[in-house]
């Protein structure tokens, strides 16, 4: 039998999955900072790049939250 769909919750999951994401970006970045001078330049571009991506992930979710309330 499949799971109803339940909706309730959806807005503070997806609260919660931002700030897990912005903890995620402030991470890496002091990650960065601390490691410098050990990372190569592919490296660095593949965090930053991640970071990218996150940060364009964090905006669909707030939106994806306006449209749940």
């Amino acid at each position: 039998m499949a799971n109803p769909d339940n909706r309730a919750d959806n807005a503070k999951r997806i609260s919660e999955i931002i700030s897990n994401t912005e903890q995620k970006i402030h991470d890496t970045e002091d990650y960065m900072a601390a490691h410098d001078h050990q990372l190569d330049e592919h490296d660095k571009e593949d965090i930053i790049n991640k970071n990218k991506r996150r940060e364009t992930s964090i905006e669909s979710l707030r939106h994806e939250i306006k449209d749940e309330s």
